[in-house]
């Protein structure tokens, strides 16, 4: 079915979708119809991710190659029975920002029909908004890297959290990285989730620093390298949504993995796109049906970082 706008079901819902035949990966023939799709099929497991978040839409109207934008303010249009949470400014003062919050499938699908490709979330939980539930670390490689650099790497920042008693998880960024984050339960501020950020980042960067650098300047690093990013942690930082697509061919998905697939990674050769390319709109949904989320609930351990700050 082809029709320019079609009402649908979504639970007890019902949504008015649009130009269902917009192409949005025009080298890859998909559509926003293929988009959508997706979405909704990855709903069950991704809303739980994304429950209570405040919520970062990366818009692209007229597909990847068109003109983009990020909008953290409440979008027109939208039912009212989004969910939504209004905060003051990560920068202080009196302004306030009205953020959609997606809780449910429906509203999963409505942020596909606004083309909306990259969804991108707080670190913490609107109940608990000040205490981050999670710390991440970006593992960024350079142009030269390998994806056996690269996931050696993360190997080694698992073993350097194993070592003092931290229990890590793992995703590609959707792109060329990785995210290696910490589940936190809620009690601790930003400030001590970046102290300890760093202090972990420095460490893993004397210890190795031929294959891991802190420099932020792209002019002073070594591009075979991986940058090892501790500053997207504090309040109003985001992290791209386990199971969110990026905007590039391919359609890839940021996509939760076993630490099992990363060993597999360090001995590959090639580069980290030839490895993470795999995992993209057309095979996570067939990878979820079959193996579940990587992510579930018996994997996320809130841990306590007392001891370590």
């Amino acid at each position: 079915m082809s029709a320019e706008r079609i009402e649908v079901r979504v639970g007890k819902r019902t949504l008015s979708l649009s130009n269902l035949d917009k192409p949005l990966y025009p080298r890859d023939g998909l559509t926003k119809r293929d988009v959508i799709a997706y979405y909704r099929s990855v709903a069950p497991i991704m809303v739980r991710h994304l429950r209570e978040r405040p919520l970062t839409l990366q818009r692209f109207p007229d597909g990847i190659d068109g003109e983009s934008f990020f909008e953290k303010h409440l979008p027109k249009g939208v039912p009212e029975w989004f969910a939504r949470a209004t905060l003051s400014s990560p920068e202080g003062g009196r302004a306030r920002t009205t953020y959609l919050v997606c809780n449910d499938a429906p509203s999963l699908v409505f942020t596909a029909n606004l083309a909306a490709l990259v969804l991108h979330v707080w670190t913490s939980r609107v109940a608990t908004i000040e205490a981050p539930d999670l710390v991440f670390f970006d593992l960024d490689p350079g142009e030269g890297c390998t994806i056996g650099t690269l996931a050696r790497v993360a190997l080694s920042l698992r073993e350097l959290l194993a070592s003092i008693g931290l229990h890590a998880l793992v995703k590609t960024s959707g792109g060329m990285g990785l995210h290696v984050l910490i589940p936190l339960a809620p009690d601790h501020t930003y400030e001590q989730a970046k102290i300890f950020a760093e202090a972990v980042a420095r460490r893993l960067a004397a210890d190795d620093p031929r294959r891991v650098t802190i420099e932020r300047s792209l002019r002073l690093r070594d591009d075979a390298a991986v940058y090892l990013d501790y500053l997207q942690v504090g309040r109003g930082k985001t992290i791209v949504a386990p199971y969110s697509l990026r905007a590039r061919d391919g359609a890839p998905v940021s996509t939760p993995l076993d630490w099992a697939e990363v060993e597999a990674y360090a001995r590959r050769r090639g580069t980290p796109w030839d490895a993470f390319a795999a995992h993209n709109l057309r095979t996570v949904p067939a990878r979820l049906e079959r193996d579940g989320d990587r992510w579930n609930a018996r994997a996320w351990k809130k841990q306590r970082l007392d001891h370590y700050i």
